[in-house]
């Protein structure tokens, strides 16, 4: 067995969304990078909470027209979301096209009460947009079996003095 192939595994369609899905899921936020093209200049970084991944695999954010973000993204579009679930697992890294958008229909169905902190007049705040990240390249970082065996795995290393890796790795083609 190639040994190089057994901590390796590429997801492709379905199974790639469902993957950035159940990532997402588990760290609920990312580190969201902007001005990925100005050389010399440090790159913008925020914490964003991840709204939605819908069935395509776009990742959905509530975004304030004022923001230094928006602005940023209408001189260039392209993001880099960087995602960590667990000290052991779950790690996401996506590169995208970010699109700004006023659908008031896609505001009301990625709402949630917590949003009412930075939009304090509500669903209806005239300062909401959404921020909508299409992937063009993807990977993870994960473990095949939970969190508890990767620990287990680890501490039994340690003891023993040897590696015992649980982890798989791979491109997401969304």
């Amino acid at each position: 067995m190639d040994h190089s192939n057994e901590h390796h595994q590429d997801l492709h369609g379905e199974e790639a969304i469902n993957k950035v899905k159940e990532l997402v899921r588990v760290a609920e936020a990312c580190f969201f990078c902007t001005d990925l093209n100005k050389v010399g200049v440090p790159l913008s970084i925020r914490p964003m909470a991840v709204q939605q991944v819908d069935d395509e695999g776009n990742l959905w954010f509530l975004s304030a027209s004022d923001s230094h973000k928006n602005q940023e993204l209408s001189d260039d579009p392209f993001v880099h979301l960087l995602f960590q679930g667990s000290h052991y697992a779950d790690f996401l890294n996506i590169y995208g096209l970010a699109s700004i958008q006023e659908d008031k229909e896609k505001i009301k169905e990625l709402w949630t009460p917590l949003a009412k902190t930075w939009f304090t007049e509500g669903v209806d705040d005239p300062r909401i947009t959404i921020i909508k990240v299409e992937p063009t390249e993807a990977y993870y970082w994960d473990n095949k079996h939970g969190d508890a065996v990767a620990f287990v795995k680890q501490s039994i290393g340690a003891v023993l003095g040897k590696t015992i890796d649980d982890s798989i790795e791979g491109k997401l083609d969304i």
